[in-house]
Formats: structure tokens, C-alpha cells, sequence
């Protein structure tokens, strides 16, 4: 029988299939560079400076009207001071955050430095993931700090310390300072002129704000909407999520957030609602720096 010339199958080399790996010890000393020369851009820029004397200027407020001192319904000073804390955070960390992290590639894409690093032996992922780890540690730091020094304060006063509140009030703002900052690597390689990627920014941080509480989602409540997939809509808001987590270590029956709250508790339960809290922000950043990364590389860098 005469043999048959089947075609051979082709390879994994042949098909160009690209799998991810691990990166080396060469690639995490590249993404280490970057990252500490993005800080210390952060550190010389004058945003920063502002930025930090916002955070601690606001712990010093709140110590000078006493709430450490107080206590209400059973609740320590501190534990007021906190809460207070965390829903002033959620105004001024985002916007922050979207406003500085969006220049980050659109920045150096319009001030030419591109040629300058593709000449260099830095990878395209090193540079992208050690850019954004920089930054978050700028942003996250001086809120964090801030919050810890208003801890050892009322440590020093004979203050009873909340270490639980403390712990996930850590991890709530670690959250969302990595979630809008995946956000605002998403827009910055999306949007090429940097002036216009700020607006990009401040626009969906008002829209987000404007899902808070009556504003839109009474809107979308008048327009027929029934009320179960509206409170799903706002639950998908990152910002809702952190302000209702923060509230219910506050208070666990969620009294301040009005009937809403029965639907959160039947669904989720606080532990769980609590778990939600902490990792669908991260979740939700990691996908869109994960997005910004698959476009800044197939895109066209220069």
C-alpha cells in the first residue's frame, strides 16, 4: 500500500502562540527600578506635597473637634473618628488617584520620552506594572500613615483601639486606591492627549459620585427601574461599596443607609458583604490595568 502524505501538525513556534511567564529575576529587577524611579518623580512633583498635607490635614481637623474624646451610643471616639475618616477618603483618594495616574503614560506619550524607553533594555511589561506598583504605594502611604497616626493618638489618650475597624479600614483603602488606579492606567493608554485624559477622569468621578445616593439612582427609580436591580447597580459602583462597608463596621444593621440596607443584608450577610468590599475593587482595577496593558502593548506606542 502506497503511504499517505499527511500534512505534519503544526507547531506551538509555527502557530506564534504566546504564553504568559514568569518573570524573570532580570524582568523584576526592571519592574523594581521602575517603580522607585516613578516615585521619585511622585516625591520631587508638587502633588504630592499637596496630596499628603490633605490627609494629615484632615486627621489634625478632626482631633481638634474632639472626636477622640466623645463617645455615642456605645461607639468610641476613635471609631467615630475613623468612619469620619474613610467617607472624606472617598471624595479626595479617587479623584487624586485618576488625576495624577492618567498623565502617567499619556504624559510621557506626549512628551516623547517612548523613543527614549523602547531604546532602553526595559520590557514594555516591566515598565507598565513597575510604573503602576510606584504609584500606588505614593498614593496608598500618605493615607494609610495618616490614618495610623491617628491610632497611636488615641492610643496615647487611653483610647480604647478598634484593631478589627482598624484592619479592615486598612484593607478598604487599599482596595480602592488599587482599583482607580488600574481605572486610570485603563483611560491613560486609551487617551492619547494627557489634558484630555484628566477630563476623562474628573468626568467618571463625578458620574460615580452622582451613583452615591438620590441623584441618579432616584432618577433611575422614577424611570421604572424596579428597585432590586437598582440597588444591584449601585452595589457595582466601587465607591457605594467602600462607603456602605465602611458604614456597616459602624453600624452592623446598616439604620443610616434606610431600607436598602435589608436587601444588602438578605444577599450578602456582613461577613460576606465585608469579603465583597474587599476584593471586588481590587478585582475590578486589577481588569482594567490588565485592559490598559493589553493595549498599550498591541498599540501604537510612539
Amino acid at each position: 500500500m502506497k503511504a499517505l502524505n499527511l500534512p505534519a501538525r503544526p507547531s506551538l513556534t509555527a502557530l506564534n502562540l504566546r504564553f504568559p511567564k514568569w518573570p524573570d529575576s532580570g524582568q523584576l529587577h526592571h519592574l523594581r527600578l521602575t517603580a522607585m524611579a516613578d516615585i521619585n518623580e511622585s516625591l520631587r512633583s508638587r502633588w504630592f506635597i499637596v496630596y499628603s498635607l490633605i490627609f494629615g490635614g484632615i486627621v489634625v481637623a478632626l482631633f481638634m473637634t474632639g472626636l477622640t474624646e466623645s463617645r455615642v451610643m456605645g461607639f468610641t471616639g476613635l471609631s467615630r473618628l475613623l468612619v469620619t475618616y474613610l467617607q472624606i477618603t472617598m471624595a479626595i483618594l479617587p479623584i487624586f488617584v485618576l488625576l495624577t495616574t492618567v498623565r502617567s503614560v499619556a504624559g510621557d506619550r506626549e512628551a516623547g520620552i517612548f523613543e527614549y524607553l523602547l531604546s532602553l533594555p526595559v520590557s514594555l511589561s516591566a515598565w507598565y506594572w513597575g510604573k503602576m506598583a510606584g504609584r500606588f504605594l505614593v498614593v496608598f502611604l500618605p493615607v494609610v500613615l495618616a490614618m495610623l497616626v491617628a491610632v497611636v493618638w488615641a492610643a496615647l489618650k487611653g483610647a480604647d483601639i478598634p484593631w478589627t475597624q482598624v484592619l479592615f479600614y486598612t484593607g478598604f483603602l487599599l482596595s480602592l486606591a488599587w482599583c482607580f488606579l488600574g481605572i486610570g492606567m485603563l483611560i491613560s493608554t486609551l487617551v492619547r492627549a494627557a489634558d484630555v485624559a484628566q477630563g476623562v477622569a474628573f468626568i467618571l468621578w463625578l458620574v460615580l459620585l452622582l451613583f452615591l445616593d438620590l441623584i441618579l439612582l432616584g432618577a433611575l427609580v422614577n424611570g421604572g427601574m424596579e428597585p432590586d436591580n437598582v440597588i444591584a447597580l449601585a452595589l457595582a459602583n466601587p465607591l457605594q461599596v467602600f462607603r456602605t462597608a465602611s458604614m456597616m463596621l459602624f453600624d452592623p444593621q446598616l439604620v443610616m443607609l434606610g431600607p436598602s440596607a435589608y436587601l444588602i443584608l438578605d444577599i450578602f450577610g456582613n461577613t460576606a458583604y465585608l469579603l465583597w468590599a474587599l476584593l471586588y475593587p481590587v478585582v475590578l482595577g486589577m481588569g482594567c490595568a490588565g485592559l490598559g496593558y493589553f493595549l498599550f502593548q498591541r498599540g501604537d506606542l510612539p
